[in-house]
């Protein structure tokens, strides 16, 4: 038997390979003769880096960039193991995470990290760059990102303008004259599973800004920002990316990635299965196991536990989903690809008390999943 297991990290107790060694361990108590192949997965959020790092056996890296207030911070991003593909999220340079809540203001938070991150990669030789840009506390449209790699966003003075969604306010032009040419010669693909536009009561501002410290004030002033920003590259780029889905992702940022560099933007999940080669590990397997720390009604929205389902059905292989909590509406997963489901947390334990024992409920989760597979195929159990 074949066993490939595949799960998401699952958040603040096991990353993806934690989780699926606890997987492995647990089966293999009652199923030692199985084949076993670990495949680290991610949705393009918080945890992508590590897994594809795991999952590659690439390396992680690290580099000292400008964080969303201007301060310095050491971020970091991930080199796969073909040593030329490098994986960013965005957050580690320019996330909510970093900044304390009292202090959270779109109005100045800039990309320029992230945009930092992009040329530190670039300086490795990559041939191409995967970004993930969830968790942002930017409103800024990317405008510091491109700034970092050499892009003048320039006011009526021709003055670089200043840092956050309120330098958009002084844009007067745009010129890539000086942009990073190390930029034509890569691949840049953006996990992007929203699909925002730029502007309007469904843009970048409205949605996403209060959640990073903008005032109802502000979020209109930031939409108006967004909305001259992009007529202005309408006129000096010759690209139309307002009411592009994603482009409102990351407080704007999917639209400045899309504006300023050879960018697309793809489902995370399936960038991960690309980058892991999930499919050709899957479809000789007899079963796949995943899962993440909840599912929910938002799992089937292009979730890991769903994409690796996806790959698992198209070669006719059961899927078998552990998560951490299971919520009342978490059955629509069956009509998905997912096969059965299961909550590791044994009964009812405080949340610091599940997160401290993750690790072996795993593995005790997964034990009872091999023993249910043993004594179905009339295996006497010792």
């Amino acid at each position: 038997m074949k066993i490939v297991i595949a799960p998401d990290s699952f958040k603040e107790s096991l990353t993806a390979l934690a989780a699926a060694n606890a997987i492995e361990e647990g089966l293999k108590e009652v199923l030692p003769e199985a084949e076993y192949v670990k495949v680290p997965m991610a949705d393009g959020g918080e945890g992508t880096v590590q897994s594809l790092v795991d999952a590659t056996e690439g390396t992680i890296q690290y580099a000292e960039v400008t964080g969303p207030l201007g301060e310095k911070v050491n971020a970091f991003y991930g080199l796969l193991g073909d040593g030329k593909t490098a994986v960013i999220e965005m957050a580690a340079a320019s996330g909510l995470e970093l900044v304390p809540q009292s202090k959270r203001n779109p109005m100045v938070a800039t990309t320029y990290g992230t945009g930092e991150l992009i040329k530190v990669a670039l300086d490795q030789g990559v041939e191409r760059i995967i970004i993930g840009i969830g968790g942002s506390a930017t409103n800024d449209g990317g405008a510091g990102m491109v700034q970092a790699l050499g892009g003048k966003l320039l006011d009526g003075a021709g003055n670089q303008i200043a840092f956050g969604g309120a330098g958009l306010r002084e844009l007067a032009r745009i010129d890539l004259s000086e942009l990073d040419p190390r930029l034509n010669g890569v691949a840049i693909d953006v996990a992007c599973d929203v699909n925002n536009p730029l502007t309007g009561p469904k843009g970048a501002s409205a949605i996403y800004g209060p959640q990073k410290g903008a005032t109802p004030e502000q979020v209109e002033l930031l939409d108006g920002y967004l909305t001259q920003y992009a007529d202005i590259i309408k006129r000096d780029v010759g690209k139309d990316i307002r009411d592009v889905p994603g482009a409102g992702a990351a407080g704007g940022l999917g639209a400045g990635l899309l504006a300023f560099l050879p960018a697309q933007l793809k489902r995370g999940g399936d960038l991960v299965i690309e980058a892991v080669g999930l499919e050709q590990t899957v479809r000789d397997a007899d079963l796949v196991l995943t899962g993440e720390g909840g599912i929910n009604h938002q799992t089937i929205h292009g979730k890991t536990p769903i994409c690796v389902a996806s790959v698992a059905k198209k070669h006719d292989v059961p899927v078998i989903a552990l998560a951490g909590s299971l919520t009342h509406d978490y059955t629509n997963v069956y009509d998905h690809g997912i096969d059965a489901v299961f909550s590791i947390v044994p009964g009812a334990v405080s949340l610091e008390e599940a997160l401290a024992s993750a690790y072996e409920n795993m593995k005790g989760s997964a034990r009872n999943v091999g023993a249910v597979l043993a004594l179905g195929a009339g295996r006497k159990l010792v």
